[in-house]
């Protein structure tokens, strides 16, 4: 009888510590967790599957919360040995609604409302800059 109860105690501590991992995957934060009122205004994805893969984002924030642009960037889908950018706008700002790729992504008219980017490069290096214009 005391093996029996060992055994059920042994199975309750392993069921509880499953419970746990699993509840800590779905638990984790996101994006809507974050206080800044981030909004992607556009994106631009190339057509290559085979070479470098360029991601650009267009987003927009209600608060210059810095912590949490990067935290941001962060999250954005990245390929190895491609390129991700973020360009962080103010919400109310002039905001670019077309991207190019390459070195200039948009109209550099646009450049003195950008407040922040995001950049993470094909060697998985990144590189946050506040007013990068």
């Amino acid at each position: 009888m005391n093996r029996k109860s060992s055994v059920y105690f042994l199975v309750a501590g392993v069921l509880v510590l499953i419970f746990f991992m699993v509840k800590n995957v779905f638990d984790q934060p996101g994006i809507s967790d974050m206080k800044a009122g981030f909004k992607e205004v556009i994106k631009y994805r190339n057509d290559n599957n085979t070479g470098p893969i360029q991601r650009i984002y267009v987003v927009t924030v209600k608060d210059s919360i810095w912590k949490e642009m990067e935290d941001y960037g962060n999250l954005m889908p990245h390929t190895k040995y491609g390129n991700t950018k973020v360009y962080f706008f103010m919400q109310n700002g002039n905001v670019p609604n077309t991207l190019e790729p390459g070195a200039v992504n948009f109209d550099p008219t646009f450049n003195k409302s950008c407040i922040a980017l995001y950049e993470k490069s094909a060697m998985s290096q990144v590189a946050f800059n506040k007013h990068p214009f």
